[in-house]
């Protein structure tokens, strides 16, 4: 039983390989490689947390999980956009961390190959975003950024990942 168990999570991380959730934020379009996405939810109702980060907006009850949320477009520094019914929260899984991504609009599921992947541009103090970039995605004519979830989620101004197993280990 435990083998077939194995076979169904191989052949699951086949079926999301080179797959990305897309989704927009203002008039760029971003990826996150399908792998990491738990699901995604409509905006709700959020409480915020004193003396965090701006871009993160507070902490969600998803079915009695408590999981911090954080505004992807006020990570990057971008202009802030008002929530409506196209708002959505990306639920995503990185490194065993459960963290919800507001974004602005959902766009598609696409699957880009390994060799459609350019290297990231050289990350500036001017662009915000670059420094989370895994690469650029070419699919047909446009393009898409492809986000790096474990540099998003653990930089120097925010990290769930140590944190998060620290509090495991008390």
């Amino acid at each position: 039983m435990e083998e077939n168990l194995e076979e169904l999570d191989l052949e699951q991380e086949d079926i999301r390989h080179g797959k990305y959730m897309t989704f927009c934020i203002g008039s760029d379009v971003f990826g996150i490689e399908l792998k990491y996405v738990n699901e995604i939810i409509q905006m709700q109702m959020i409480a915020p947390i004193p003396e965090v980060e701006h871009f993160i907006k507070g902490l969600i009850n998803l079915r009695g999980k408590i999981i911090p949320v954080i505004d992807v477009a006020d990570r990057f520094g971008k202009q802030a956009f008002e929530y409506n019914d196209r708002t959505c929260i990306i639920v995503v899984d990185v490194q065993n961390v459960v963290v919800g991504l507001i974004v602005e609009t959902i766009s598609e599921v696409v699957s880009i190959e390994e060799e459609d992947i350019l290297p990231p541009p050289n990350a500036s103090k001017a662009n915000a975003q670059a420094k989370f970039i895994r690469g650029i995605g070419k699919v047909g004519e446009s393009v898409k950024l492809l986000l790096d979830p474990i540099k998003l989620l653990s930089d120097n101004s925010l990290d769930f990942t140590d944190k998060q197993e620290e509090d495991e280990e008390e």
